[in-house]
């Protein structure tokens, strides 16, 4: 058991790693939460759910996913930026018409805060199997998980490739990841129960605006420059 400590600590040093960075998806799925708690649990387990797909990937063919990823890493890059960007302008979009709503004549003013709510993210509560298809198809538009898993297996050599060393090596990654995306959602139920609905519009407005410039930064450079 002992000489599996050592391959699960660095599997969860490495799903951390991965997954405590705030970009996109932490911010998507912080926004997640502070709408539909249930469709925030299953997305988090999307993502968790690519780190180790990608790491198990990276942990049984590093050097051959390193050698057909990075050709079209640009492209890539290019087409998550595409995606995010689409994710972004649909909720500012959305963010940005919750306040007409909340404007609503004074017999009507009991379910506008419920409409503010609801009109940044949609009418109704996303399927959980629906946001974690969702999530999964996001983070795996962005090679740069792979990229990384790769970088950490090739690094350790063929520590990894035994049986039971790779297997701590990724239940490491998952428990490490899926934790860190749990708390991420537990985090955004918290604060989505406690600020009031303008508040939370502006949140959706920085979020997704934050969405927007983290997919610019990630497009840069392009694949013809």
């Amino acid at each position: 058991m002992s000489e599996l400590m050592g391959p699960a600590v660095s599997g969860a040093v490495a799903g951390l790693g991965v997954a405590m960075p705030m970009g996109a998806m932490s911010v998507l799925l912080l926004q997640e939460a502070m709408r539909h708690r249930g469709a925030a649990v299953a997305a988090a387990a999307g993502i968790a759910a690519v780190d180790l797909g990608y790491a198990a990937l990276a942990t049984m063919a590093g050097p051959w996913v390193a050698s057909h990823v990075a050709p079209v890493e640009a492209w890539v890059r290019l087409a998550s930026a595409l995606v995010l960007l689409v994710i972004a302008a649909r909720g500012l979009r959305s963010a940005t018409a919750a306040p007409a709503r909340s404007e609503a004549p004074a017999a009507s003013a009991a379910p506008a805060p419920a409409a503010v709510g609801t009109e940044a993210v949609g009418t109704e509560a996303p399927r959980p199997g629906r946001a974690f298809g969702r999530y999964v198809a996001l983070t795996a538009v962005n090679p740069t998980t792979a990229l990384y898993f790769v970088a950490l297996t090739t690094a350790q050599g063929g520590g990894l490739s035994s049986g039971p060393a790779g297997g701590a090596f990724l239940a490491g990654v998952a428990v490490a990841s899926l934790l860190w995306q749990q708390f991420l959602v537990v985090l955004g139920s918290f604060a989505g129960a406690r600020v009031s609905p303008a508040v939370r519009v502006w949140t959706f407005r920085l979020g997704h605006g934050l969405v927007a410039g983290y997919a610019l930064k990630i497009a840069f450079p392009l694949p013809w420059t």
